[in-house]
């Protein structure tokens, strides 16, 4: 249960991240929700997380997520490179991650 706790706080983290480029591209009060809605529920979620899976584990997943949630979003939805490149270093974090999570 804490693990699938802790890929909800990974996706509230993206939605974090949508809202901060939301906010940059039009500051209203509904991008500031998103923003601020999913940075909370990203946090609270690592934090129940966190009582059973170690630190360490438990952040790199969560960072992990993050990071290449926001990575396929910018891709996706914000035209950023799609570069083999950045496709690369996207795999090596999934990699990494999973790697985490069998040691665990």
């Amino acid at each position: 249960m804490d693990w699938l706790l802790l890929v909800f706080g990974g996706f509230f983290e993206v939605v974090g991240v949508i809202g901060i480029k939301r906010t940059a591209e039009k500051n209203n009060v509904v991008n500031n929700l998103i923003l601020i809605g999913g940075f909370i529920m990203s946090f609270l979620l690592l934090v129940r997380a966190m009582e059973t899976i170690p630190l360490s584990t438990a952040y790199a997943v969560w960072t992990g997520i993050g990071t290449v949630g926001a990575a396929v979003v910018g891709m996706v939805f914000f035209k950023e490179s799609k570069s083999w490149v950045r496709i690369a270093c996207i795999l090596g974090i999934i990699f990494s991650v999973v790697g985490l999570k069998l040691v665990h």
